[in-house]
């Protein structure tokens, strides 16, 4: 730990890279899985079994938090850490997402967004500054700036209006952020699928000095193939000694082929809502728990696990509490989930100190095509 935030790059294999973010709350192991917590929890889960599957950080949502409990009742209340009880390090999004994705009624303009709540319909406003004030109010560890997020696909025109909007947003955000100890605000490349637009958005964020770099607008319905040429074109452009993070991503091979290409930091709601509807992300690729093979299978998702949803309860008895609408089922399937992108995610770390990521993905992708275990 450190009173300062500082990122230090340990280690590469490839593109891959090995690193460490240290914080007053904490270290974050890169590359880094962070489970998203929207509204304080983690869906279906403890935060203590949050930890124990090994993440060291959590995300929570601006927009969200902002409308319940609210903002200013949780400064009052001590903070996000001591209201949620999780003294670790907390990444908080901007709400921006949230604003363009479930609002019904809002108007951008360069102030800020005006929308109305999805809970009760009353009317907000969220500039630069607010966001970063209400991320302040949460306490969060790392804060991010306020940007506007455009659903692919799109017209270039739309795309490089928001992304010159995000980028003056970025301005406003890091002086409204000003200087707090131990903590960072990071920028958001945005630009959509179009190279020389998210060079521009990288090359403009590089320039304001800030202490790590997320890429924003690549979760949103585009084909993988897309988001891996983003990244392949923005990357270069971004400093390698700062920590780097898409945001929204992803699906387990989403995250191996992001870190081959020098991404340090995830977090996605998968593993929780697949979990929540009977799907689990295993050793040996994707299994449905709801199917009736599993009815009468007594073995378990993942013997040599060291999570006990996976390892000490049956196929049979998750199946049929799936099948029962029971919400343990959804509670022990996420907790297999989340453990099980924490152990990619330390092999992954471990296989870069090796010099052997590439080896590693290999290997990963050839147990996940040979799909499961054969049925009784």
């Amino acid at each position: 730990m450190t009173e300062n935030f500082q990122f230090t790059l340990k280690g590469k294999s490839g593109g891959a890279r090995l690193g460490e973010v240290s914080m007053p709350r904490g270290t974050i192991r890169t590359p880094a899985f962070m489970p998203v917590g929207t509204v304080g929890s983690v869906k279906a889960m403890y935060l203590d079994q949050v930890r124990d599957t090994g993440a060291d950080i959590i995300l929570g949502n601006t927009y969200h938090l902002m409308l319940r409990p609210g903002a200013e009742r949780v400064a009052r209340l001590g903070g996000l850490h001591d209201l949620i009880r999780w003294p670790h390090p907390i990444l908080t999004d901007s709400g921006g997402f949230q604003v363009m994705s479930l609002s019904a009624l809002r108007k951008i303009d360069e102030q800020g967004v005006t929308f109305k709540s999805h809970v009760d319909g009353s009317l907000h406003h969220m500039s630069p500054e607010r966001s970063i004030e209400i991320q302040g109010l949460l306490d969060s560890d790392i804060q991010m700036q306020l940007d506007e997020c455009v659903a692919l696909p799109a017209e270039r025109k739309e795309i490089e209006r928001a992304m010159e909007m995000s980028l003056r947003w970025a301005e406003r955000c890091k002086v409204q952020f000003g200087n707090q100890p131990g903590k960072a605000m990071f920028g958001i490349v945005q630009g959509g699928d179009i190279p020389d637009l998210r060079v521009r958005s990288a090359r403009a964020l590089k320039d304001l000095d800030l202490k790590g770099y997320a890429v924003g607008g690549l979760a949103v319905g585009e084909p993988q193939h897309v988001m891996l040429e983003m990244l392949e074109t923005t990357l270069p452009e971004l400093p390698t000694e700062k920590p780097r993070y898409l945001m929204g991503v992803g699906t387990p091979d989403d995250i191996l082929k992001s870190v081959a290409r020098g991404i340090d930091m995830f977090d996605c709601v998968m593993p929780t809502r697949s979990g929540r509807h009977g799907l689990a992300f295993t050793r040996r690729g994707k299994v449905n728990l709801r199917n009736a093979r599993h009815a009468e299978d007594m073995r378990p998702l993942d013997e040599q696990s060291n999570c006990p949803a996976s390892r000490d309860y049956s196929r049979a008895y998750l199946h049929h509490l799936l099948r029962a609408n029971e919400a343990l089922g959804g509670m022990l399937l996420s907790w297999h989930n989340l453990a099980y992108y924490q152990e990619l995610m330390q092999g992954i770390r471990k296989a870069i100190a090796e010099d052997r990521f590439a080896d590693f993905m290999g290997e990963t992708t050839e147990m996940w095509a040979r799909g499961d275990i054969d049925p009784l």
